[in-house]
């Protein structure tokens, strides 16, 4: 049996793994863009901190998702 796309995306697995890869990548960006804010305790955009962690794990939960549902499919 084939499962969806959006079954396969909240397997336990995959979240985790996403949530690693965005903790990781978030903190990097979050250096990049705001590093001096933080150093220099400048106003922080906070949206903008949710979203450096938000997008990386968007993008690897849809990575890992899209690549065993593609492998599913061709059993």
């Amino acid at each position: 049996m084939i499962r969806s796309f959006g079954q396969i995306l909240i397997q336990s697995h995959i979240v985790i793994n996403a949530l690693r890869v965005s903790l990781v990548i978030g903190m990097l960006l979050n250096v990049i863009n705001q590093g001096s804010a933080f150093i220099e305790g400048l106003t922080i955009a906070w949206g903008q901190v949710l979203m450096n962690f938000v997008v990386p794990y968007c993008v690897a939960s849809y990575s890992a998702a899209k690549n065993e549902f593609e492998r599913n499919k061709n059993k």
